[in-house]
C-alpha cells in the first residue's frame, strides 16, 4: 500500500489519479482513507503533516514531490535508516531555464533600469549590451543546475558554474572549493543560484560574498531561501554594491507583509515559482522507481544524507 499526502486535497486528489492510472496492480490510497498504517510501504508527499511517518511501522522509503529534501532531512519522525527519493527532474529543468533566463536577459536588455526610469517619468535610452558581453555565474550544476548553465551557452553567454566538489564538464568552466567560489563571484555580472539547502550552502551568500561580485551586478536566487542573507543583500541594493535582485524563495515563506523586498525597488520577487513540479512528469519518475524496487533493482535520486540531497 502506498500513502501520498499533499496539503492540497484537490492536488492530492489530481496526483491519486495518475498513480492509479499509471500503475493499476498497486493501491494508492489518501491519508483520509487510512484505515490500517501497518500496511503503507511509500509513501509520496510533499508538505506531510507532523508525526506521520511515526505512525507507520512498515515504511519502505518516502518519495518527495519536488527536488528540495531539506525539510524531510530536518524531520524528528523519519529514520535516519529510511530511504528518501527526490526528484531528479520531473519538468522542472527546463522552467528553471526559462526563470534564470528571463532575469538574464532583463539584465542584458536594462529593463530592470527601465522599470525605474518609468516610475521616476525618465525618457532616457541606455547603450545596448549583447549576451555575449554577460558573465553569468551558476552556482549548483546538478541536473538543473546543469541544463540552466549549458542553456544559457547556447543563448550567447559567458557562463561559469560552481559546485562544493570538482567536476568535469566538457565546454563549461567549472569552479568548486571556497577558492573557486570567490572567482567565480568576482567574474559574474549575473549570479544564479540554484543550490539545494544543505548545512553546508546555509548563509553561503553573506555580506563577504556579495561584496566579490561585480559594481552593479545582478543576484537570481532560485535555490533555497537559507542560501542568502537578505539583510546583506538589501544593504548590498542600497549601497548601490549591486544593481538589481530576482528573488524566488525566501528565508520565511510566505514572505512576511513587512520584509523591505517587498518595496524594494531593485527587486522582482516571485512567490516559488521558479520550478514547479509538474504531475505527468512525476508520476512517471515515481512509478517507474516504485517498479524497479518491486524487482530488487537500484533506483536514482536516492538522497545521500550526509551531503543533503
Amino acid at each position: 500500500m502506498i500513502l501520498l499526502y499533499t496539503p492540497s486535497p484537490k492536488e492530492t486528489q489530481a496526483y491519486i489519479a495518475l498513480f492509479r492510472a499509471a500503475m493499476p496492480q498497486q493501491t494508492f490510497i489518501t491519508l483520509d482513507e487510512l484505515d490500517d498504517p501497518s500496511q503503507v510501504a511509500y509513501v509520496v508527499t510533499w508538505g506531510p503533516p507532523a508525526g506521520l511517518f511515526a505512525g507507520l511501522p512498515a515504511l519502505r522509503g518516502v518519495f518527495a514531490l519536488g527536488a528540495g529534501v531539506d525539510k524531510l532531512l530536518a524531520r524528528d519522525d523519519l529514520d535516519p535508516a529510511l530511504p528518501i527519493y527526490r526528484l531528479l527532474d520531473g519538468g522542472m529543468a527546463a522552467q528553471m531555464l526559462e526563470y534564470v533566463r528571463f532575469g538574464v536577459l532583463s539584465y542584458q536588455r536594462h529593463m530592470d533600469i527601465y522599470r525605474r526610469q518609468q516610475v521616476a517619468g525618465v525618457w532616457k535610452m541606455l547603450p545596448p549590451r549583447l549576451s555575449a558581453d554577460v558573465r553569468v555565474g551558476v552556482l549548483g550544476l546538478g541536473e538543473i543546475g546543469l541544463a540552466v548553465a549549458r542553456g544559457l551557452q547556447a543563448d550567447g553567454y559567458r557562463v561559469q558554474g560552481w559546485s562544493r566538489t570538482p567536476r568535469s564538464l566538457p565546454g563549461l568552466v567549472s569552479h568548486h572549493g571556497q577558492e573557486g567560489l570567490h572567482a567565480l563571484l568576482a567574474e559574474s555580472d549575473v549570479l544564479a543560484c540554484v543550490l539545494p539547502s544543505t548545512p553546508e550552502t546555509a548563509g553561503l551568500l553573506d555580506a563577504a560574498r556579495l561584496a566579490r561580485l561585480p559594481a552593479g551586478a545582478m543576484l537570481i536566487n532560485a535555490g533555497r531561501g537559507d542560501l542568502l542573507d537578505e539583510a546583506a543583500l538589501l544593504a548590498a541594493l542600497d549601497d548601490g554594491l549591486l544593481r538589481c535582485a530576482q528573488l524566488d524563495v525566501f528565508s520565511r515563506e510566505p514572505l512576511p507583509p513587512d520584509s523591505r523586498l517587498w518595496q524594494h525597488p531593485a527587486v522582482t520577487l516571485t512567490p516559488h515559482i521558479a520550478a514547479i513540479t509538474l504531475r505527468q512528469q512525476a508520476v512517471a519518475q515515481i512509478t517507474d522507481r516504485l517498479q524497479r524496487l518491486a524487482q530488487g533493482e537500484a533506483v536514482a535520486g536516492q538522497v545521500e544524507r550526509q551531503r543533503g540531497y
